[in-house]
């Protein structure tokens, strides 16, 4: 199972060049463990958290990208550290509460294993046409006529399995009563391709990806997937908007290993929600398509268990799972 749909990755290569340490700081060495490769959002993310909490914090903050096990190196790496704030993790949320449900023996409780410090940025996923659906398919209604129509062809792609657009997928197919199909891929690129050139219908993935396409005229993207309109594609209805009761949106967080003071974690989160405001960091983060929301750690619980209770039953229908 891999996590490439949940890096927003398109435009972050104006930001490789940031080093992820901040200016020299006399205090410990911290680390900010990203658990995937460099050169998506959620690395670029990091590199501007870290260039901005260090001074705020008056530590030097590197960023270390300790990849494999689709995120859970890096997770266990965090799990195992010393409570003493040196060690961050910054993850998806999708990360820390899909992969215990689909592995077959969980590897850690992110509610038990983790203290919660903030929710950091939010993105977003939609739905889109290709060449294969005609041209006077206009919207998300007239699309789940057009599938229910044609049945063969209701076929859709999703960057990889055990994803928000793969479990998405499965609440389409019952909120909407259609049989659906669903194809894996490695990465948005060639979803995209396929429907570019007909031959596949529609997929699912980062609205962010499909943006450019879209503006091209090659592809359509019918429906968003968050609770609210997009500041991205402000024309774009939400599923909500277009009859399927489904938030289907994902974010970043930030969290300290079990055992972490209370008070390192509320300093770490204020300290992250004056980086996010800064209009030099909103900026870039914007370009590559995070929205910056800020919270404080008992709003990331909240988020984590709400997210977790809405998914889990869905996730458990589908009788998907990995073995660990």
């Amino acid at each position: 199972m891999k996590r490439r749909d949940f890096l927003a990755a398109s435009a972050a290569c104006s930001l490789l060049a940031m080093t992820g340490r901040a200016a020299a700081q006399s205090g410990p060495l911290t680390k900010i463990i990203f658990p995937f490769a460099a050169g998506g959002g959620g690395d670029a993310l990091c590199r501007v958290l870290a260039q901005h909490i260090g001074p705020l914090l008056d530590r030097n903050i590197i960023v270390e990208n300790r990849t494999g096990g689709d995120g859970l190196i890096g997770i266990k790496a965090v799990k195992g550290a010393n409570p003493d704030g040196t060690t961050i993790l910054v993850t998806t949320g999708p990360t820390m509460y899909l992969l215990p449900m689909v592995e077959t023996t969980p590897s850690f409780d992110a509610a038990k294993d983790f203290v919660p410090v903030s929710q950091l940025v939010r993105f977003e996923f939609c739905v889109f046409v290709g060449t294969a659906v005609p041209a006077e398919v206009k919207d998300f209604k007239q699309f789940v006529a057009w599938l229910k129509a044609n049945p063969d062809k209701a076929t859709f792609g999703v960057p990889s399995n055990g994803t928000i657009p793969h479990f998405t997928g499965s609440r389409l197919e019952q909120a909407l009563g259609i049989k659906l199909t669903r194809v894996a891929y490695r990465g948005s690129a060639p979803i995209i391709n396929d429907l570019v050139g007909g031959h596949m219908p529609f997929a699912i993935s980062t609205l962010t990806d499909a943006i450019p396409q879209h503006r091209a005229g090659n592809i359509r993207i019918l429906a968003v997937g968050s609770a609210q309109r997009s500041p991205f594609l402000p024309d774009a209805p939400t599923l909500k908007e277009s009859g399927v009761d489904l938030v289907a949106d994902a974010w970043y967080g930030m969290w300290l290993p079990a055992g972490s003071p209370p008070e390192l974690a509320n300093k770490l989160s204020e300290a992250a929600a004056t980086a996010l405001a800064r209009p030099e960091a909103r900026e870039k983060l914007l370009a590559i398509g995070l929205i910056p929301v800020g919270s404080t750690p008992e709003g990331l619980a909240q988020q984590l268990a709400a997210n977790t209770a809405f998914w889990q039953p869905i996730v458990k229908e589908t009788g998907y799972k990995i073995t660990n």
